[in-house]
């Protein structure tokens, strides 16, 4: 009995020992690419936003027999600073990261996403600006010294002068004073269409391919940018100062 066990175990092991997996590590091999910015050519490696990861590229063209022109982004670093000092005043351009300046300007329309887009930041920024916009309205004493309706049945409301502004907080009145177009109208006074970087559906139509709404996405993403580098403080004071007043609405410090 005892024979036969070991000879079934020596016969186990001989099995095993041909049928055993290589090590991993001697299958996982690592490809260098040639266009690879990221590759040890002892160069310094390109910024994040200025190419497509290559190992995101399909091996064959995606546009085949495609008759849509191509559109023109912006890739000048210098064009991008501008625009930041018109729009965050003098300065500016100081105040991001080259990474997130550029992250906050691009759609995820540009480069099918493979280089990063603004969606957070654009969600966090229109927080922002909502919350600037209603605490605006509440504050504003033009409309916080507005005569009250007189009640037909004699009654006296409570009153107190922290709740008079109340009455104009409305879903609304907020939309109406930050609507798209009027955002996408301040975009282009700030002359943001020149350095967004998105892909258009249309590119000779870029009205219909959607872009206040595109612009008004990226006036959101830029006060979230700041929010996630300089503090809530500082977005809030840019939001109230660079989107809000100019868009007519009396902000409070």
């Amino acid at each position: 009995m005892a024979s036969n066990l070991s000879t079934r175990a020596v016969r186990s092991a001989c099995i095993a020992s041909r049928v055993a997996p290589r090590p991993i590590t001697t299958l996982v091999t690592r490809r260098t690419f040639a266009s690879d910015p990221e590759s040890s050519t002892g160069e310094a490696p390109a910024p994040r936003w200025s190419y497509t990861p290559p190992r995101t590229k399909a091996p064959f063209s995606l546009r085949m027999h495609s008759k849509r022109p191509d559109f023109h982004v912006n890739a000048d670093p210098a064009l991008l600073d501008e625009f930041y000092t018109r729009m965050l005043g003098n300065e500016g351009d100081k105040m991001l990261s080259e990474e997130t300046k550029w992250l906050a300007v691009t759609h995820k329309s540009f480069d099918q996403g493979r280089r990063g887009f603004n969606d957070r930041l654009a969600f966090l920024g229109k927080r922002i600006v909502q919350l600037q916009a209603s605490l605006a309205l509440v504050q504003d004493p033009a409309t916080a010294n507005a005569p009250a309706a007189e009640d037909q049945h004699g009654r006296v409301p409570f009153s107190h002068p922290a709740l008079d502004g109340l009455k104009n907080l409305s879903t609304s009145t907020k939309s109406f004073l930050t609507d798209r177009a009027k955002l996408a109208e301040l975009a282009q006074k700030y002359e943001m269409q020149k350095v967004l970087r998105w892909s258009p559906k249309k590119p000779d139509n870029l009205q219909a391919s959607g872009i206040e709404l595109v612009l008004a996405h990226t006036m959101y993403a830029v006060i979230g940018a700041i929010s996630l580098e300089k503090g809530g403080h500082i977005a809030n004071k840019v939001a109230q100062e660079r989107i809000l007043e100019p868009l007519g609405l009396n902000t409070v410090a």
